[in-house]
Order: structure tokens, then C-alpha cells, then sequence
């Protein structure tokens, strides 16, 4: 894991070489989503640290790959450069650099890096999560022990909140996520709904902040897998909508179900 932590800061710092610049190269990808200078330049970062390690990597900004290509993948990286490329196009600060490890279609490890306000997030299956704070683009990781001295053991509180707490996209209340937002309502008493972009809002699940994240839209592998880790060795649980169906990796059809992020016993 120290590889891919070090390859999400340096490509931190990519992203942020653009982001103090008036010139993001901004063009449409063919599902009308944006893409800009700082995607494409923190992908190359990544590639250039994970080629070492020997496994596959899927990565949203690599080159489109057929099932047939990636199928009988036991182990492999699953990466999203920049996820949020609209709130870094808005410069609100809310993208991250997400890398995980996945093995035999499950989640395993997984670092998020939020370039702007240097919190580094950290999950590693049978240990457990972390959160490290004021963490510069040009830190280099040499030991998990003396990384994780710098930070706190996630979740920091496992208890519901009060208000209960919801976290949701900025960009995706429909209404079936209005709908189990209500059902929980009446089971929590009065509910916050916080909204924020990118991985953020599992990370913030994985703290603790927030007690319950619906997302009944649509999301791709890359953006969840190092999000996922993160909660699940925090101790939370991510399943499909059905709340006990696992949320698998390395589908022929790279599209996520309906998901929720949420404590035990929420």
C-alpha cells in the first residue's frame, strides 16, 4: 500500500499544479463528462508508480478495456485520478485521488488523497482505517507505523449521531433517495442531510460524521472501491441497495447498483 499512497499524493500534486492555474483544458468525455488537464496528468502519475507493482491496473482516465481484457484478473489496482472533476472545475476543493486494491472481485485496501485540504484517508483490510490530516502533496511515505502516528483510527465515533446524519451527492437527491431519507426519518427523529462531492462521502461515513450515505444513482467501480475499503475497515457496511448484497468489483459491466453506505445497526 505505501506504493499506492505515495502515488495518490504525487498525484495530488499534479492536480493542484493545474488547480493554481486558469488553464484546466476542459473537453467532454463520450458520456458527456468533463475531463481535464489534471485527470489526464494524475493517471500518468499513478501508472508510473503502479507498473512497478506488477498487477493490472483499471483506471477511469486508461485506455477503455473489454471484459475478455480484465476477466480472469485475481488482484488488481482500481483507480479514479480525480474523482470530482466537476467540483474541481468549480474549485470548491470537495475531488480526490482514490486507489484500491481489489482481490477476487472484493475490495481490499484503499487510500484517498483530498489535494486542497491535505487529509489523507487510508484503509487496509483486518487492520482498519485512518485518517491523516495536514499531509503535503510532497510527503513521502515510508512505513504505514509512522504514517499512521500522524493520524487518528477511524471511525472516530461508531455511535448514531443527533441529529441523525445523512450525506448525499450535491448533484443526485432524486426521489428514491428522498424516499428512505424519510423512512429513516421516522425511525432516527429529526435528520441532517449534508451534501458533498466526490469519495468524500463515504470517507465521511468512515469517520463517523455521518451515520448513513444512499447513493440511487448512477456510479462506476473507480468511483467507490477506495471509498469502500476505507468504511469497511472502519467498520461500517456498503451493500447494494437490498442492504445485504456485497458491492463486487471487476464486473463485465463496470457500472455500480444502487448502494448504501451505512453504521451497523442504522
Amino acid at each position: 500500500m505505501i506504493t499506492a499512497i505515495n502515488a495518490a499524493l504525487e498525484a495530488g500534486k499534479e492536480i493542484l499544479s493545474v488547480y493554481e492555474t486558469d488553464d484546466f483544458d476542459i473537453e467532454n468525455k463520450a458520456d458527456n463528462s468533463p475531463l481535464t488537464k489534471a485527470d489526464r496528468k494524475a493517471h500518468n502519475m499513478i501508472m508510473k508508480h503502479l507498473e512497478t507493482t506488477g498487477y493490472p491496473v483499471l483506471s477511469e482516465e486508461g485506455k477503455e478495456m473489454a471484459y475478455d481484457e480484465r476477466s480472469d484478473w485475481y488482484k488488481f489496482w482500481c483507480v479514479d485520478p480525480l474523482d470530482g472533476t466537476k467540483e474541481f472545475i468549480k474549485r470548491n476543493g470537495e475531488f480526490t485521488v482514490n486507489i484500491a486494491m481489489i482481490e477476487d472481485q472484493k475490495t481490499m485496501n484503499g487510500v484517498i488523497y483530498v489535494p486542497v485540504t491535505q487529509e489523507l484517508y487510508v484503509g487496509i483490510n483486518g487492520l482498519g482505517s485512518w485518517k491523516m490530516t495536514g499531509i503535503d502533496a510532497d510527503y513521502k511515505v515510508d512505513s504505514l507505523e509512522s504514517l499512521f502516528e500522524k493520524g487518528s483510527k477511524l471511525p472516530m465515533t461508531s455511535a448514531v449521531n443527533e441529529p441523525f446524519t445523512v450525506v448525499g451527492s450535491r448533484s443526485h437527491m432524486n426521489d428514491e433517495t428522498r424516499e428512505i431519507i424519510n423512512t429513516y426519518e421516522q425511525k432516527f427523529g429529526k435528520t441532517e442531510v449534508i451534501s458533498r462531492g466526490s469519495s468524500l462521502k463515504l470517507c465521511m461515513v468512515a469517520e463517523g460524521k455521518a451515520d448513513f450515505y444512499p447513493r440511487f444513482a448512477p456510479t462506476m467501480e473507480w468511483d467507490t472501491a477506495a471509498g469502500q475499503a476505507i468504511a469497511q475497515a472502519a467498520g461500517m457496511l456498503v451493500t447494494t441497495a437490498d442492504m445485504e448484497t456485497p458491492l463486487l468489483y471487476n464486473k463485465k459491466e463496470l457500472l455500480n447498483p444502487w448502494f448504501v453506505v451505512r453504521k451497523k445497526g442504522v
